[in-house]
């Protein structure tokens, strides 16, 4: 994403590439506060500039639920199958034109110079059935909004597609003002 906005001087670390160090669980209310909240702890523990993501799926007949829950909706945390399989069966009798629903990206960047946080939304709504076997999580019961997808769910979409169109992709290409200006 840097490359392409044509963003240069600056240096991307991944956590690889630092000192393991102890990160707050998310217990945050929301995208933003848990995306902040990781970005502060990376920044604490390495003095770098820090940018972090909290991510998810906000369905509106289910009172944009599970949001913050979305890894960990069926009770265990990353059990992709299991979530989609109990948010499937809790829209059962949902009519389909109910069934919206936004996969939501909060993009926190934390620096000695201060913060900033950014939510980027990919809009769309909730298939009957899983569909596809690219991407992870919800992908495959998520139709994105828009006629270039073919009424294809995002695990049927190539990575291309996927992140020319995605929440992440949105979230971050708003965080690319505050990115400039510490390069």
């Amino acid at each position: 994403m840097l490359d392409g906005a044509g963003l240069s001087g600056l240096t991307l670390v991944s956590l690889n590439d630092v000192a393991p160090f102890d990160e707050a669980p998310e217990t945050g209310a929301t995208f933003e506060d848990n995306a902040v909240a990781k970005a502060r702890d990376a920044f604490a523990a390495t003095g770098l500039p820090s940018v972090a993501d909290d991510s998810g799926l906000e369905v509106a007949a289910l009172n944009r639920m599970p949001g913050v829950l979305s890894a960990r909706w069926s009770g265990k945390h990353g059990d992709d199958r299991a979530n989609t399989a109990l948010l499937l069966a809790q829209l059962r009798d949902v009519p389909d034109d109910r069934r919206v629903a936004a996969f939501v990206s909060a993009c926190a960047l934390v620096s000695a110079s201060g913060e900033a946080v950014v939510r980027g939304e990919w809009p769309g709504t909730i298939a009957r059935e899983a569909r596809g076997d690219g991407g992870f999580g919800y992908d495959p019961v998520f139709l994105p909004d828009g006629p270039e997808f073919s009424g294809r769910t995002a695990a049927q979409l190539s990575p291309v597609e996927k992140d020319a169109a995605s929440h992440r992709g949105r979230a971050l290409a708003l965080l690319l003002p505050a990115l400039r200006a510490l390069a």
